[in-house]
């Protein structure tokens, strides 16, 4: 057992099956760690490049990446955590630290999320209005408020003992069985202003862009899908990754006082916890490489690879010579293309103006 000693006996003894932590949390922290590790690397030098051509995007993009990464680098330890049946062995500290990274990878998740969705709204529906909120000063001052604002409200929440002992004598962390209560107006404050609030400035803006999208004669139609499919896809992940686990929260404050009910809603509750994860790895998919040039170049470094190794045959490299490398768009060469209907123009207000 471990040699900690926990500050409160938190989950009065509830028998809880943890089950669901030796079969799919394992499998689920594995597949996110390898995948989500090099993708966000690759993620966090697109943002460095967007950054290096002054464009604000890469200060958001950037920001994302962090947050995805330090939780990315908590998965160890969790899985360490339930592979030893939900026992923490580490010291209490150790325990929050992690606990603050996943709780943070949320909820600055949502909120740079909501900054990249406002400033692509402000590019493509209002390119000239708003110019002063689209510049590299401003995303900095922006993505030091969401930070603070974050970290200030961890150290506000996370002052009781997040360590705990289960009726097996497991040392469990940030779980409570039944939930404590003070963790009822908590998870209020998480379902308004972490997820519904967030989920209707995503729809407010994409629903401007897609109008701009509907309204535009000059995109060409398979342009319009591509752009469609994009918004589309941004607002289903983030309801698939962020709202079973705030509805859930929300359950849990209505209706979870005893043991019985934690019992019931322990595995549905975890798996939507589980789907939180996910956003590590949906982030860079969707943010960086659904740009075309930005696929265009992985394609370029993947064949290149290839070829270096004797993959490939050497007349391969020729096709490569016809494309031109990216350069930033400006506003100017935005209203320039507009006026002369080039299909591209949205899909790169879409992934970066600057």
């Amino acid at each position: 057992k471990s040699s900690l000693q926990p500050k409160e006996n938190a989950t009065e003894n509830c028998t809880i099956n943890h089950d669901i932590h030796q079969t799919l949390s394992p499998v689920v922290y594995i597949f996110v760690f390898i995948l989500g590790l090099p993708a966000n690397c690759l993620s966090l030098y697109y943002g460095y490049l967007q950054i290096k051509a002054k464009n604000e995007l890469g200060i958001y993009l950037c920001n994302l990446t962090v947050a995805d990464l330090l939780y990315i680098f908590s998965l160890p330890f969790w899985l360490q955590y339930v592979l030893q049946h939900d026992n923490w062995t580490y010291n209490e500290l150790l325990c929050k630290i992690c606990g603050i990274l996943l709780y943070e990878n949320i909820y600055i998740s949502v909120g740079f999320l909501c900054c990249i969705s406002i400033d692509r709204y402000l590019a493509v529906v209002h390119p000239f209005r708003f110019q002063r909120f689209r510049t590299m000063k401003a995303a900095a001052i922006v993505s030091i408020i969401i930070w603070t604002k974050e970290i200030m409200t961890c150290c506000f929440v996370f002052t009781h003992g997040e360590i705990s002992m289960d009726a097996e004598s497991h040392v469990v962390c940030f779980e409570h069985y039944p939930i404590k209560e003070w963790e009822h107006n908590v998870n209020y404050y998480r379902f308004s202003a972490g997820f519904l609030f967030p989920f209707f400035l995503l729809a407010f803006s994409y629903c401007g862009i897609l109008r701009v999208v509907h309204k535009s004669h000059g995109t060409q139609k398979k342009k319009k899908i591509q752009i469609k499919r994009l918004v589309s896809s941004t607002v289903l992940i983030f309801l698939v990754c962020f709202g079973p686990y705030h509805i859930l929260l929300v359950v849990r404050s209505l209706l979870e006082n005893n043991c019985l009910f934690a019992e019931k809603i322990f595995n549905i509750y975890h798996v939507s916890l589980l789907l939180t994860t996910f956003n590590c790895v949906a982030d860079p998919v969707l943010y960086c490489f659904s740009s075309e040039s930005t696929s265009q170049n992985f394609a370029k470094m993947r064949d290149s690879c290839l070829t270096c190794l004797g993959c490939l045959r050497t007349e391969t490299k020729e096709s490569y010579l016809l494309n031109a490398p990216e350069t930033p768009i400006t506003i100017t060469r935005l209203l320039s293309l507009w006026y002369h209907s080039k299909p591209v123009v949205l899909m790169t207000a879409l992934t970066g103006i600057s």
